[in-house]
């Protein structure tokens, strides 16, 4: 880690951290409270992913939507108006509406091998987003003098990349640039998660063999094909499934590339000074138990 002990983080002149883990725990929190400080710059990787590696895609999609309409499509084609993706920190709908959700077209869905053609854009997507963090930590001290750096990660992290190697090239990159800090949820959160999602289901990333997995054992356990499966059901069922399959793969980052806080330690944090107390006692714990 680049920060081995306390004073090594207290001490530090440039405070480069890495949030990572399940999404509704705390890490766009944590990095809004620490970028409002006025010394922090947030890099939102699903943001990055959406402006610079997905955005043709999405406004593609858009367009062969509104083709689909003889109105739109004449304006289109006269270049008479222009479609393109309002996205922002805050507002992320368009890369999750271009993911969509397999199953049947007349629900919204999406035949499985375009799904699944998505899902390697996505994959590709964040890679490159992530490798991007060296950059963006140049970036923000050059360009903008931002002192302290903040990655903000997205939920699936954990799916492209091998955390028992310590030689996974990713890993590798991201922990000489920053300290990888896992916010870990307990049951509690799982169950909220869970409740939330039920309410809302929205497009998720997954590994290739875990999707491959979940569809076929779905259709067996439903009887239906895949052309008849509601898409909204199909991600309800697997939302907790996926959350069971990322736990070990997310505490395996930490206990190799980085540190474990709590939820409710993030929740507790108020400003930078709490957050700075609470990075100094983590690496003394973890200090002490090596």
């Amino acid at each position: 880690m680049i920060y081995g002990s306390a004073s090594d983080w207290r001490n530090a002149a440039r405070k480069k951290v890495l949030f990572f883990g399940m999404s509704g725990l705390g890490k766009t929190y944590m990095s809004n409270t620490l970028r409002d400080s006025g010394d922090w710059f947030h890099y939102s990787i699903d943001y990055r992913i959406g402006t610079r590696y997905m955005g043709e895609y999405i406004t593609d999609n858009a367009k062969a939507e509104a083709m689909k309409v003889p109105f739109l499509r004449d304006l289109l084609m006269s270049d008479s108006i222009y479609i393109g993706s309002n996205i922002s920190f805050d507002n992320l709908t368009p890369v999750a509406a271009y993911l969509g959700k397999p199953g049947n077209p007349a629900l919204g869905g999406l035949e499985i091998e375009e799904y699944r053609r998505r899902q390697e854009q996505f994959r590709m997507a964040e890679i490159h987003a992530l490798l991007d963090t060296d950059y963006f930590i140049d970036r923000a001290q050059r360009l903008y003098g931002y002192p302290h750096f903040i990655c903000d990660t997205g939920g699936s992290i954990c799916e492209w990349v091998s955390p028992e190697d310590p030689k996974d090239p990713l890993l590798s990159e991201l922990s000489k640039q920053t300290l990888m800090i896992w916010i870990r949820g307990d049951a509690a959160h799982t169950e909220k998660l869970v409740r939330r999602f039920d309410r809302a289901p929205k497009p998720m990333s997954y590994q290739p063999e875990f999707l491959t997995r979940v569809w076929d054992a779905y259709l067996s356990e439903q009887g239906c094909s895949g052309d008849q499966v509601d898409p909204n059901a199909f991600i309800r069922w697997t939302y907790a499934q996926a959350l069971a399959h990322r736990q070990p793969r997310y505490e395996a980052m930490a206990r190799n590339w980085g540190l474990t806080i709590t939820a409710d330690e993030i929740g507790a944090v108020r400003d930078t000074s709490d957050f700075d107390e609470l990075i100094e006692r983590t690496l003394e714990a973890r200090a002490n138990r090596t």
